[in-house]
């Protein structure tokens, strides 16, 4: 497996209505998988996380999808898949449209790191 470089994020998330969490998140760049069922045929859409806690992440790809939509997620670092579901509407960026997703089960060994705890705050620079 690939050595990445994760950092605990200081700054504001890329969805200024994300200030509730249940758990920490981690800014790492996780190549994934997004595998749908469209006309009755399987599409898989290629994307990457920008930040990731133990409930799910937000995805970047180059296509948007309707919120509330279920889908697989493929982790193409262990080819684990998982259950998910958009929390809310993609929003568009300069890295694609950006798409928050929850595991419909937990699995907090999803993303094979280590979350720092709750109560953990970055150091001010």
């Amino acid at each position: 497996m690939n050595a990445t470089k994760m950092q605990p994020v200081r700054h504001r998330s890329v969805l200024a209505t994300e200030d509730r969490r249940r758990s920490q998140r981690v800014a790492i760049r996780v190549p994934v998988s997004i595998l749908t069922v469209e006309n009755g045929q399987p599409v898989r859409t290629a994307g990457k996380t920008i930040e990731v806690n133990a409930h799910g992440a937000m995805v970047a790809c180059a296509r948007s999808f309707d919120s509330s939509t279920n889908m697989e997620m493929l982790n193409e670092q262990t080819g684990e898949k998982i259950t998910t579901r958009i929390t809310r509407a993609p929003r568009e960026s300069a890295e694609g449209f950006l798409i928050p997703v929850e595991f419909t089960a937990s699995s907090t060994n999803f993303w094979q790191i280590t979350f720092p705890p709750a109560n953990w705050k970055a150091p001010e620079s």
